[in-house]
């Protein structure tokens, strides 16, 4: 050992250590960089050796970000689309409420005078206006819908090209250790950058590999990226209802598996997902309630009047029907053939129907909870919840039918009544006779709504079931934005980089690099002098 080389494997470790403070100066913005440090250690040989410059970096600390911020994008993207809902249940000009009041009104104004020819168009006008009403509502939701299957394909398509990157990254991580046998850092930096960016689109859980290398797989342990291949997904046509976007797993074999909804619990596919089947869902179903039982009742008592030119009374509105879809998936030909038998004993749900080997079974799909249905075998019909369905066709075991009963109800709700002459306020041929009327207009009173509630509660219970929704995502909204807020401040604390630490470090192996200069300009002068002796 000379003092020589001592001098020289310092210098190369101050040139050394400026360049990572350098390096962590100019990437102080830099989205995903994790700051750097020399790491020396003693060599008996020469001095001092490099060891390469090591990334701050904490996966557990990073684990738990990901996590808090797939949480936070789920909630945020759940409550910017319940917003474009409640905007439209406060907006006065598409509210329900104030309509259905009008038409009570105007029915209240033709009973005072049952032969009055402008009180009864007053009738019609209102009538129309409400089918008119509930029908632009349903379209809304409707394109709120149409939207959320395009968003879901986005977000399908961005994971996608994630974890296509991710693999990509795998694969030059082992290249460049298999060189150099360095950590390549550049290349971990944007590799868990990429990694959180996934966490806020799906929720996924990371293995790293003894070799360094990340698999990253869905919450249900199926891959997405392994080594350096990436298992795509796909959002395309839900088996179980044609008109709703699913998201299918591709697996090694070349097979598509549509994935349940509970496998996305965070990020903001899972926001997309849960806002579709907790609050869009609900909506439809409650708004496809009210216009089944209102339009049911109203048509069942003006069909037990008389009209002003002496008829018997006709339905006044129409409604959409029933729908039941078969799986895609289903190995036999049944189909089911869904009709409303009492609109009273409606739920705001949809359902699945799946052949056992013990018979059909009954879900509600809004709880997930089971159903008594009653079966009658001579007929092949289930009825449960107001509702029969028909059963033709061969059913196999493990075939499924979504029944969707109250979807198209507003869709397709509409006036029918064309003349004022038609409407039947009496129950006989007497003039002034308004007695059906009268009951017309008690209808709004009446229990009708799951025997429970009159159609203005059932409106109201709409707008709190939205309301609690919305106050419930906020708090959630608020609590999850403070955690990821002290996680990422964690974070940074270890990872990121700190000005004035690097400045100091910019003096400290400044000092380092003058002092072992020294060092080589005294062993410089003590062989001159040795020399200069002889």
């Amino acid at each position: 050992m000379s003092i020589f080389s001592i001098g020289l494997s310092g210098l190369r470790a101050a040139q050394s250590g400026l360049y990572t403070t350098s390096a962590n100066i100019s990437n102080v913005n830099t989205p995903g960089y994790n700051r750097e440090l020399l790491q020396l250690s003693e060599n008996r040989s020469y001095g001092v050796s490099v060891d390469g410059s090591e990334r701050q970096f904490n996966q557990f600390v990073a684990t738990r970000l990901n996590a808090a911020s797939g949480s936070l994008a789920s909630l945020d993207t759940y409550y910017s689309q319940v917003r474009q809902i409640d905007n439209l249940l406060s907006d006065e000009r598409s509210g329900l409420a104030p309509v259905m009041q009008k038409f009570f009104s105007a029915l209240g104004q033709m009973n005072s005078n049952p032969a009055d020819p402008s009180a009864r168009a007053g009738v019609l006008g209102t009538a129309t206006t409400l089918a008119s009403q509930f029908q632009s509502f349903d379209n809304y939701l409707e394109d709120i819908e149409r939207s959320v299957n395009a968003e879901m394909k986005f977000e399908v398509d961005s994971v996608n090209a994630l974890t296509g990157q991710i693999s990509s990254l795998n694969r030059e991580i082992l290249i460049a250790r298999s060189g150099t046998g360095d950590a390549p850092n550049s290349l971990l930096n944007q590799r868990d950058k990429l990694v959180h960016e996934l966490s806020q689109r799906i929720d996924v859980r990371v293995h790293e590999q003894k070799s360094g290398s990340y698999t990253i797989s869905l919450n249900n342990g199926s891959p997405l990226v392994s080594g350096d291949t990436a298992y795509t997904l796909e959002a395309r046509t839900d088996n179980s209802d044609p008109t709703r976007t699913a998201v299918f797993y591709n697996d090694v074999a070349g097979n598509q598996l549509q994935l349940k909804e509970n496998v996305f619990t965070r990020g903001s596919l899972g926001g997309l997902i849960e806002f579709r089947s907790k609050s869009l869902d609900t909506m439809r179903n409650q708004l496809g309630q009210m216009v089944a039982v209102f339009a049911d009742a109203f048509n069942t008592q003006h069909q037990q009047g008389t009209d002003l030119n002496q008829n018997p009374g006709q339905a006044v509105f129409s409604t959409g029907a029933p729908i039941a879809y078969s799986n895609a998936d289903n190995g036999g030909d049944a189909a089911a053939n869904v009709q409303i038998t009492d609109s009273t004993a409606l739920l705001a749900s949809d359902y699945d129907i799946r052949m056992t080997g013990a018979g059909y079974e009954v879900t509600r799909l809004d709880n997930g909870k089971p159903v008594t249905a009653n079966f009658d075998g001579a007929t092949n019909t289930l009825t449960f919840n107001g509702l029969s369905v028909e059963m033709t066709g061969t059913a196999q075991q493990g075939d499924s039918f979504r029944v969707r009963p109250l979807v198209n109800q507003a869709q397709n709700f509409e006036m029918l009544l064309t003349e004022g002459s038609q409407l039947a306020a009496a129950q006989s041929n007497a003039s002034g006779d308004n007695r059906n009327g009268l009951a017309l207009l008690d209808l709004q009173n009446q229990l009708l709504v799951e025997g429970r509630g009159t159609f203005n509660q059932a409106y109201g219970t709409m707008v709190s079931t939205l309301g609690n929704q919305i106050n419930v995502v906020q708090a959630n909204l608020a609590a999850q934005q403070g955690l990821t807020e002290q996680l990422d401040a964690l974070q940074q604390s270890e990872s990121g980089v700190n000005l004035d630490e690097e400045a100091a470090n910019l003096i400290r192996f400044q000092q380092y690099y003058q002092a072992n200069a020294k060092v080589i300009e005294t062993g410089s002068t003590i062989l001159d002098t040795i020399l200069q002796l002889r």
